[in-house]
């Protein structure tokens, strides 16, 4: 907006759309022989360490079931049109961990445990329960992202230095490897077993963990099929095997069975706006040894955004940009795998990828997850006094697992002065004391002070940067307000 717009006398007209998002669930399989877990302890105060291991690793599908009970339950308050989920549905490309995903979502029988099924008769996170389901009136779409086709988000599964990591997710045999975390290419050593979790026990103990050295014999697990490592392909196909809408959950857009996870849809056919939903995570055949986690586009998949962003400025639609990685909010360090990839592979850079936005005035708003943060950033109109229609918002959606666990609702209006209302609010599960999901808001919230996630929080942002504005809870409630090109100003007044 430019400096002199003033909003005092604006009114909400019209509410054109309403939808939620969710991201970054990380439904965790605690008990696959290759998570990760020990390594956690080589790094107690890092966040991404506690990514790893935390308290919060048995509850993962409760949180997720509390936080469907609460979008049901605005649902019938005010009709939600549809909902998105950003990304990371799983934490490591497993089957059962995406099945457990779709079938909360769905409605279905959770049994929330794998190999031996320890504790499933006596442990609260570890008992078989029924799941809520989503509102059958809601549909909800998907976006791919890192940790849904890369081994704990960051190595590619088949194109890794380990010949067995593939092999090592159904295996009986608990994984070794190095601290991964202080250098990927330590995938290649097998100093320490990862470890499991208890299932027997109330707390989840961490079992068959330590330096390789401390076991006569490699520590095993019983292993479990299900635990299978999926291809991009067949991660995309099982959206199809569903008992919600769409059947496909926006994959039945794209080409699936090529692995093409690009689409747009538009959620009312009765108002002009247009949900551009983009995979911008890195390929896995890219060849790089470093974490997974930047954000990426191809030939193919930048000159797809492209025509997409043009054909709705043709269009006459408002468009919406789905994505997992957001833009321009992370700090470019070696240490960093959040930023945009600095590699000739990308097919845009950062600056020219915002040159291309800007350039399309029914953009309104970027919305992604990735970071477990509720950051957002203005992208000023590179022209604000003679063209602010070209600039827009993006929107981060926090964890699901991580504090502050929240989800986000968001209501778009026509104004009364013909621009846009974007209001956007963070929204708790709903839980009853007692419950699972009752007990991971605590080990969220204790996990956050101990590794002190707002100190990298603040770290990790641009600090020079005005148009970001971090929120001191952790959440970030706004209504934020886009203007309009003379054209769809004159449209809009129909609506």
């Amino acid at each position: 907006m430019p400096a002199t717009y003033n909003s005092l006398t604006v009114t909400k007209k019209t509410k054109l759309l309403s939808f939620f998002t969710i991201s970054d669930i990380h439904i965790t399989d605690k008990e696959s022989p290759n998570q990760l877990i020990y390594l956690q302890r080589l790094h107690p105060t890092l966040p991404v360490g506690a990514a790893l291991h935390s308290g919060i690793m048995p509850y993962t599908t409760h949180v997720l079931d509390a936080a469907v009970q609460t979008v049901n339950a605005l649902h019938k308050q005010n009709p939600i049109d549809f909902g998105l989920s950003l990304g990371d549905a799983c934490n490591s490309t497993q089957y059962n961990e995406l099945r457990w995903f779709i079938d909360v979502l769905d409605g279905k029988v959770i049994t929330p445990s794998s190999g031996a099924h320890l504790g499933a008769d006596t442990i609260n996170y570890q008992k078989p329960y029924k799941a809520a389901g989503l509102d059958k009136a809601i549909p909800w779409y998907q976006t791919l992202d890192n940790h849904d086709h890369f081994w704990i988000g960051s190595i590619p599964v088949d194109y890794s230095l380990r010949e067995d990591l593939r092999q090592s997710y159904i295996t009986d045999e608990l994984f070794a490897t190095g601290d991964v975390l202080s250098d990927p290419r330590k995938i290649s050593s097998r100093d320490y077993y990862m470890g499991v979790l208890d299932g027997s026990t109330p707390y989840g103990d961490l079992i068959k963990a330590g330096p390789v050295g401390n076991f006569s014999s490699a520590p095993k697990v019983v292993a479990d099929p299900d635990r299978r490592s999926l291809l991009r392909t067949e991660w995309m196909n099982e959206f199809f095997k569903t008992s919600s809408s769409p059947v496909g959950h926006g994959f039945n857009l794209s080409d699936a069975n090529d692995g093409f996870a690009c689409y747009s849809f538009v959620p009312k056919s009765t108002v002009p706006i247009k949900v551009i939903v983009l995979d911008d995570t890195q390929k896995e055949n890219d060849g790089s040894a470093d974490f997974h986690g930047h954000g990426f586009l191809d030939e193919e998949r930048w000159a797809w955004l492209k025509k997409e962003l043009a054909d709705g400025d043709a269009a006459g639609q408002l468009m919406i940009i789905a994505a997992h990685v957001p833009i321009n909010v992370e700090v470019t360090a070696p240490n960093s795998e959040m930023d945009w990839w600095l590699n000739p592979q990308n097919a845009v850079t950062l600056p020219n990828l915002i040159a291309e936005l800007h350039s399309h005035p029914n953009l309104i708003m970027w919305v992604s997850g990735h970071r477990h943060l509720n950051t957002v950033k203005a992208f000023i109109s590179p022209d604000p006094v003679n063209a602010p229609e070209k600039g827009f918002w993006q929107v981060e959606t926090p964890s699901l697992r991580d504090f502050p666990q929240q989800f986000r609702t968001f209501e778009i209006y026509l104004n009364s002065d013909d621009t846009i209302s974007i209001v956007t609010t963070d929204v708790d599960p709903a839980v009853k004391e007692g419950t699972p999901a009752a007990t991971s808001r605590k080990y969220a919230i204790a996990t956050a002070q101990i590794v002190r996630a707002w100190d990298f929080t603040t770290k990790h942002n641009p600090t020079n940067d005005p148009t970001i504005k971090p929120m001191p809870t952790g959440s970030y409630n706004a209504e934020l307000v886009k203007q309009l090109s003379p054209e769809m100003r004159a449209k809009m007044r129909n609506y």
